[in-house]
């Protein structure tokens, strides 16, 4: 199996933290977004995964190099290809035509999830869904008695169903896929300016294809400031049962963790009361300070804070009176 990452955006959204890195390298209690993202994926694909292919902007030799880290501790290889243009969610695919073969997890990485179904690989395709209270926010599917997709709906006006899409796909031919959205480009098909994945998986759904849903039981997005701290915070709850979240070899002086939080390797907690929900970087100081719901990244310093919902980018100060900030990688706020 092969995972697809479409990741090009730059997450205007969550500026000024992504402003040095893309908003799928943002980590969430201790790991990058799309790491935690592909490695729910292997979970429950349920089989070996060969390539994680990751589609991105400019973002330098380092970002890529991270990327293809990511794929080794899941055993796979790591493939890096480019989409210079916005051109919609399924030139975005197609950029990564080279690897669309066998069966394919398409999934882009701007939201998080956890599930507990298996995924149906004999299934010609299956798009993860989550029932949601507000349904015309989000595109849809309508499923027949035998829960077999009939229609894909953007942003009904009225009620069709309570099933969005969360933009994870899996198809079992990856050449047809590749077919169908080729097609779009050849022929400039495009819907609001931009080619769409909906119009090749309408094509593919009338030309015999059947499609079913697989609904996760979570579903976090990693869009802003307010709803990434508060996918921290879910994320730590969901594995502190799971990983190691405060290292051996932090650095706690009297200091009291209120759990659930994530401390790395080389942070200092000294004279401080941090958490719950709070994740602190690499070799990142806090002292005299009080956290919660707070994600600070690596090489960073608070001091005298009393903070809540709040994002500190790397190598970041911080040491004053504000009680809510974001600030992004090395800002100065003393």
């Amino acid at each position: 199996m092969k995972i697809i990452v479409p990741m090009a955006g730059r997450g205007s959204r969550l500026r000024p933290h992504t402003l040095t890195i893309p908003k799928p390298l943002i980590p969430i209690a201790g790991k990058p977004i799309v790491h935690r993202l592909v490695e729910d994926i292997v979970k429950v694909a349920g089989q070996k995964v060969d390539e994680i292919a990751f589609i991105t902007g400019d973002f330098g030799e380092e970002v890529e190099n991270n990327l293809k880290e990511i794929a080794a501790s899941l055993g796979a290889k790591g493939s890096i290809y480019y989409q210079d243009k916005p051109l919609g969610t399924a030139h975005a695919i197609l950029c990564a035509k080279e690897s669309l073969e066998g069966n394919v997890v398409v999934a882009f990485a701007d939201t998080l999830f956890r599930a507990d179904f298996s995924l149906d690989v004999n299934s010609d395709g299956v798009i993860w869904t989550k029932r949601v209270e507000n349904p015309a926010a989000f595109g849809v599917v309508k499923k027949d008695d035998n829960g077999i997709i009939t229609d894909f709906v953007e942003k009904p006006e009225t009620f069709i169903s309570d099933e969005a899409i969360i933009g994870i796909y899996y198809f079992n031919d990856g050449e047809y896929l590749r077919s169908e959205l080729q097609y779009l480009l050849d022929n400039d098909i495009k819907d609001k300016g931009e080619y769409q994945l909906t119009n090749a998986l309408e094509n593919m759904k009338s030309k015999g294809s059947k499609f079913t849903s697989g609904t996760v039981n979570e579903w976090m997005d990693c869009g802003n400031k307010a709803v990434t701290l508060e996918t921290n915070g879910k994320i730590l709850g969901f594995i502190q049962n799971d990983e190691k979240l405060v290292s051996d070899e932090a650095i706690i002086e009297n200091s009291k963790i209120i759990e659930p939080c994530f401390i790395a390797a080389g942070a200092k907690i000294i004279n401080s009361t941090v958490g719950p929900r709070v994740s602190v970087g690499k070799n990142t100081v806090v002292k005299d300070s009080h956290l919660e719901d707070v994600l600070i990244q690596e090489d960073s310093e608070v001091i005298n804070a009393t903070l809540k919902n709040s994002m500190i980018g790397n190598k970041a100060k911080f040491n004053g009176n504000f009680t809510e900030i974001s600030i992004g990688d090395y800002s100065v706020l003393e």
